[in-house]
């Protein structure tokens, strides 16, 4: 079971459109996908209650810092994957849900105020880092860009990103009418009507390779995927864990 957590300190980053992207990317291929939804605004919810949604994709909604490790104990071996979709903080149910998990993805648009958020959950990360002894597997993604033009903040933030070492994925997720329509009606990239829908084609590419980037990012070199350091102290070994405490 791998889980991938979606963060960032500030809301309106393309957090959950990602983590949607990303659920319902793996159920098309035939994985069980499990979605965590720790947003109290619980759009993930409110998209799945729509009914267009994969069978193989199930959600649960409301949890918090005591339960998550209880849903991933009931989770594993159920399903291939676990997404979490965390809230805009950077708060004590964060810092756990980051330690459990095999992948943290940071959503970024290409502006100041977006990589101020990021910042707040990287500077959690090596904070969780340096208590646990062990390394976050993480990477920044960039969202909502602009498909014809790079523009000067998104090359400001693609610098400062190089500059202090984060590692990017490779596929940002592009500005698409589809990604929005996703949520009006609780459709798929694949249900949605390519008459009424501009590029979906595009976007349907651009969500696949997104979702082959986040696999090669939870086993780079082919070898078993690398758990989160809290995954043996809580779900794995059926014992829970004192989350690592947070300054907010």
């Amino acid at each position: 079971m791998a889980i991938v957590s979606l963060a960032n300190a500030k809301g309106g980053a393309g957090k959950t459109t990602a983590a949607l992207l990303l659920a319902c990317e793996f159920a098309r291929r035939g994985d069980r996908v499990a979605v965590l939804d720790c947003d109290p605004l619980a759009c993930m919810t409110d998209w799945f209650r729509h009914g267009r949604n994969d069978d193989r994709l199930s959600i649960t909604s409301g949890v918090t810092t005591s339960t998550l490790s209880d849903h991933l104990r009931r989770l594993r071996g159920q399903v291939e994957h676990v997404v979490i979709d965390l809230s805009g903080a950077a708060d004590v149910l964060v810092a756990l849900a980051i330690g459990l998990s095999d992948l943290t993805l940071i959503p970024v648009q290409g502006c100041v105020m977006d990589a101020r958020g990021a910042i707040q959950v990287l500077e959690l990360i090596r904070y969780i880092e340096n208590n646990a002894r062990a390394d976050i597997n993480h990477a920044v993604l960039l969202t909502r860009v602009n498909p014809i033009v790079t523009t000067r903040a998104m090359r400001t933030v693609k610098l400062l990103l190089a500059e202090s070492r984060i590692r990017l994925v490779d596929t940002p997720l592009v500005e698409r009418t589809a990604f929005r329509e996703l949520f009006e009606q609780g459709d798929t990239l694949y249900s949605l009507d390519a008459n009424r829908v501009s590029n979906l084609a595009k976007a349907q590419v651009n969500a696949q390779a997104f979702a082959n980037d986040v696999l090669r990012l939870l086993s780079p070199t082919g070898e078993a995927v690398r758990h989160g350091p809290f995954s043996s102290m809580c779900y794995r070994a059926g014992r829970t864990v004192e989350p690592v405490p947070v300054r907010v």
